[in-house]
C-alpha cells in the first residue's frame, strides 16, 4: 500500500478525499507528515475524512507513531498516522 504524504501546503479536502477513498477500498491507510505544518494538515484531513466516511457507516481511528525518513539524503523524523476501521460491537 502506498503512503499518503502530506506537506504543510497540502489541501486538506484533497488529503481527506484520498484517505476516505483508500479506507473505502482497503480499510487501512497510512498518512505521513514531516514538520508541524504538515502534521497540522494531516490531522485536519483525518477529521474531515471521518465525517466523509461516517455517511458510509465506516468509523475510523488513528494510531500515531514516529518514523525515520530519508529526505534529500538526510534522515528526518516524521509522524506516521495509521488509520484503521473501527468495528462497533453489535
Amino acid at each position: 500500500m502506498e503512503v499518503i504524504k502530506v506537506k504543510a501546503n497540502s489541501r486538506t479536502a484533497a488529503v481527506a478525499g484520498a484517505i476516505a477513498g483508500v479506507m473505502r477500498d482497503m480499510h487501512h491507510a497510512e498518512v505521513q507528515a514531516t514538520g508541524a505544518g504538515a502534521v497540522n494538515q494531516a490531522v485536519k484531513a483525518i477529521v474531515l475524512a471521518t465525517a466523509y466516511l461516517v455517511d458510509d457507516g465506516i468509523n475510523i481511528y488513528c494510531m500515531p507513531e514516529f518514523v525515520d525518513v530519508d529526505i534529500d539524503g538526510k534522515v528526518r523524523t516524521a509522524i506516521k498516522l495509521t488509520i484503521e476501521e473501527h468495528n462497533k460491537p453489535a
